[in-house]
C-alpha cells in the first residue's frame, strides 16, 4: 500500500526576523503571486497488493522510474491479476488506470477483447521466455512456475506428483487460491485440466477433502502458510528463494511434480483511454530494462524475461527446475474458462 506523504514542516522558521516576514506579507497583499512548482503528470498503475508492499519491487521501481520520467508514479494495489481485469471491466472508460500490471498470458484474449488496452510499442526482441510468447499489446516482465510449497518441519513425505497431492492424507490440509479472482488460482485450475482433462471434476472432488480454505489471492494464502495455519500452499517454484535469501532458512521448499508444472508469465499493458500514453510506453520499456530485470528476482521472487544487469543469485539454480512446462493455449482458456470454473465451483461446493 502506498503510504501517505509525511506532513510538511512549517514554511517559515520561528527564528526568522520579523522584517522579512513583514515584507513578504506586504508583497502578498500587494497582489504579487508566489511562483508555484509545476504539477507533475501522474502515471497510475493497477497491480497486485504484494507487488507494492514495502518488501516488493514497487517502491524501488517507482524510485528508479521517477528519476527520469519527471512524473509521479502512483500504485493502486488490488488482488491478483484476475481481480485487476475484473476491476477494469467494472470501471470501464472511467478508470484512472494508465497501466495494468500483473495479468497473465491466459488472460490475453479476454483482456484484448475488452478493448481496454492499446498496443505497447515496446521492443521485445531481447525477450527470453518459455513458450516464445509474442504479442503487440502486452509486455512480459517476469515468470515462474506454479508449485506447492511445504513446511519441511511438518511435511516429512512431500507429494512427488499432482496425483500424490490429490490423493494425500485429508488430515494434512492445503490452501489454494480462488480462480475467479487470483492468477495462481486460475493457473492451478488450468494445471488440473492440463493433467486430468475431462476427469478434472472428479479429482477436484477428491482434493476438496484436503483444502483448508480457498483465499481470494496469493497474499492471503501465503500468509496462512507462514503463520503455521497450513503446511502446504499453492505458490511458485521460486518462492523458497525468498526464505533462503531473506530469512536464511531452507525450511520451506517447493515439491517437484512428475507430471510437470504450470507456467505463469506475468504481463503489463497500457490502457487505451490513458491520458499519459507516452509515459505509459516509457514505463513498459522500463519494466524490461536490465535494471528492473535484475531487481525482480529478489523482490518479486520470479525469473527475468530479458538479460538482467546482474546475474541471478546462485540460489535460483537450486530451485525446482521443471522439465515439463505446462500451458494451455490462451485461446482455449478463453473459450472454456467459464465452464471450467463452474466445474471447479460445483466440485468444491463453492
Amino acid at each position: 500500500m502506498r503510504q501517505p506523504p509525511p506532513a510538511k514542516e512549517a514554511a517559515v522558521s520561528p527564528t526568522l526576523d520579523a522584517a522579512p516576514l513583514a515584507l513578504a506579507a506586504a508583497l502578498l497583499m500587494g497582489g504579487t503571486a508566489l511562483a508555484q512548482e509545476p504539477t507533475k503528470p501522474v502515471l497510475t498503475v493497477f497491480t497486485y497488493d504484494s507487488f507494492v508492499a514495502e518488501w516488493g519491487p514497487g517502491p524501488k521501481i517507482e524510485a528508479g522510474f521517477e528519476k527520469t520520467c519527471g512524473c509521479d508514479l502512483q500504485w493502486v494495489g488490488l488482488g491478483d491479476g484476475v481481480a485487476i481485469l475484473n476491476r477494469l471491466k467494472l470501471e470501464g472508460a472511467a478508470t484512472k488506470a494508465d497501466i495494468a500490471l500483473g495479468l497473465t498470458a491466459e488472460l490475453v484474449p479476454e483482456a484484448k477483447a475488452s478493448g481496454f488496452f492499446a498496443p505497447s510499442g515496446t521492443d521485445l526482441s531481447a525477450l527470453k521466455v518459455p513458450g516464445d510468447f509474442a504479442d503487440d499489446t502486452f509486455v512480459p516482465f517476469d515468470y515462474s512456475y506454479l508449485a506447492f510449497v511445504y513446511d519441511t518441519e511438518t511435511v516429512k513425505n512431500p507429494p512427488a506428483s499432482l496425483e500424490d497431492l490429490v490423493n494425500g492424507d485429508p488430515e494434512q490440509k492445503i490452501v489454494i487460491e480462488d480462480p475467479r479472482s487470483s492468477t495462481p488460482g486460475l493457473g492451478f485450475l488450468l494445471w488440473m485440466k492440463a493433467i486430468y482433462g475431462d476427469g478434472a471434476a472428479e479429482k477436484w472432488a477428491t482434493l476438496s477433502k484436503r483444502i483448508l480454505t480457498v483465499t481470494p489471492g496469493w497474499s492471503e494464502a501465503y500468509g496462512l502458510f507462514t503463520s503455521g495455519e497450513t503446511p502446504i500452499v499453492l505458490s511458485y517454484t521460486t518462492s523458497p528463494a525468498y526464505h533462503i535469501i531473506e530469512e536464511k532458512t531452507e525450511r520451506y521448499q517447493a515439491a517437484a511434480f512428475s507430471e510437470g508444472h504450470y507456467l505463469q508469465l506475468e504481463l503489463a499493458g497500457r490502457i487505451a483511454s490513458s491520458k499519459q500514453p507516452g509515459l505509459g510506453a516509457d514505463f513498459l520499456a522500463y519494466l524490461v530494462s536490465p535494471e528492473v530485470q535484475a531487481l525482480l528476482p529478489t523482490t518479486n521472487w520470479a525469473l527475468p524475461v530479458t538479460e538482467p544487469a546482474t546475474p541471478l543469485p546462485e540460489v535460483f539454480a537450486r530451485m525446482v527446475q521443471p522439465t515439463k512446462p505446462l500451458a494451455i493455449p490462451a485461446e482455449e482458456v478463453a473459450a472454456n474458462r467459464k465452464a471450467w470454473t463452474e466445474e471447479w465451483r460445483a466440485a468444491l461446493g463453492r
